[in-house]
């Protein structure tokens, strides 16, 4: 049987951060993860904020210089605003400094600094369930002193511990456009659909565009959806369009149990007002690793690591919680309720919702 002190479900940036981390202090890592190419395929809008904003978004957030120190290679295209656009297409620019990047290296990079600390890569492994403390994988059992779930939202690590898994998930979809667009990011509030957002993230002659939306407030596909978004802006598609699930409620009540613990978006640790989740993941991932590590080689308890990414991340997150509660309750019925929404709200109020600070007085 193969054996590992710490076993890491999923290479994407939570999983390959909370690898690099708890290698570096001398424990075996393995990390398995269902894709024979990490990355592949895409499935997110390829953005990533500035230093700067991230620490003002989680003050608390110990010094995150090598954290995010992301080689220039992968910093595509410098963007310096969020643009918002209401359902009648009336837009307001936010000052935001941040960056797009190529999500599949982006993930390789983060996977192959796991790899120079010393931890285990094995691709094209689907892990399937935990039976008494043994995980069950499509390459064989694997025995671990702890196991990290970074499996996504549907996170069968999850379900296998006994913790909860985001509830409420919105689907999404994103494909690649080819165009010189402006160095904004484009967010758009209805337009399509009651409750659907959609989006155009630049990079050098394409962007990252996609479409999100609530079950609850439309009825529909997402691929019809999409489709509308598509038609409406001309866009030349010139990829697949790949989909996935967006946690939306902020973080699970529990991310612990006394042998494993679940990161990044199997955490719900997502911006819910816009759906953001790699330097959540990263920071988590780091706080996971640290103690994945010394509960391995000294005993530390693994309630430590809900305490510190909850010290340095759960305000935020419950106050960007809160706000998407009260777009769901006030501006999602229609595209007359979230244009009146956005208005009241105005630029000022609308830049703290997405930096997650409170809105209100």
């Amino acid at each position: 049987m193969f054996k590992t002190d710490v076993l890491i479900v999923g290479a994407g940036p939570a999983g390959s951060v909370t690898a690099r981390y708890a290698a570096s202090k001398g424990v075996t890592v393995t990390v398995i993860d269902r894709k024979h190419e990490l990355g592949a395929p895409v499935r997110c809008g390829e953005f990533m904020p500035s230093d700067e904003e991230i620490k003002g978004m989680f003050p608390n957030a110990a010094d995150i210089g090598g954290l995010f120190d992301i080689p220039g290679r992968l910093r595509l295209r410098e963007t310096d605003a969020i643009r918002l656009t209401d359902p009648k297409m009336r837009s307001s620019d936010i000052p935001f400094a941040g960056y797009t990047t190529d999500r599949a290296e982006f993930d390789r990079h983060l996977a192959s600094l796991a790899e120079d600390e010393g931890a285990e890569i094995i691709r094209g492994c689907a892990f399937h369930r935990i039976e008494d403390g043994i995980a069950r994988t499509s390459a064989g059992d694997i025995q671990y002193k702890v196991i990290v779930g970074a499996d996504g939202p549907g996170s069968r690590v999850s379900r296998s511990l006994g913790l909860p898994r985001p509830r409420e998930p919105y689907p999404a979809v994103t494909a690649q456009a080819r165009g010189d667009f402006d160095p904004v990011v484009v967010m758009f509030f209805g337009g399509i659909a009651p409750g659907a957002y959609s989006w155009i993230i630049p990079k050098k002659g394409q962007a990252n565009v996609g479409v999100g939306f609530s079950p609850k407030f439309a009825s529909g596909t997402l691929g019809e959806f999409f489709d509308k978004f598509v038609n409406k802006h001309n866009f030349d598609i010139i990829s697949r369009t790949e989909g996935k699930y967006v946690p939306s409620k902020g973080p699970v009540a529990k991310t612990y149990t006394d042998t494993g613990m679940t990161v990044g978006d199997a955490a719900g640790h997502v911006i819910s007002v816009n759906g953001g989740g790699i330097p959540l993941a990263m920071i988590a991932g780091r706080i996971c690793g640290d103690v994945a590590a010394d509960n391995v080689l000294e005993g530390r308890k693994l309630i430590e690591y809900q305490t510190e990414w909850s010290r340095v991340m759960l305000k935020p997150l419950k106050i960007a919680a809160r706000g998407k509660a009260l777009a769901d309750l006030f501006a999602f019925g229609s595209d007359r309720r979230t244009g009146i929404c956005m208005k009241l709200l105005g630029k000022r109020r609308m830049a703290k919702l997405i930096r997650c600070k409170r809105i209100f007085p």
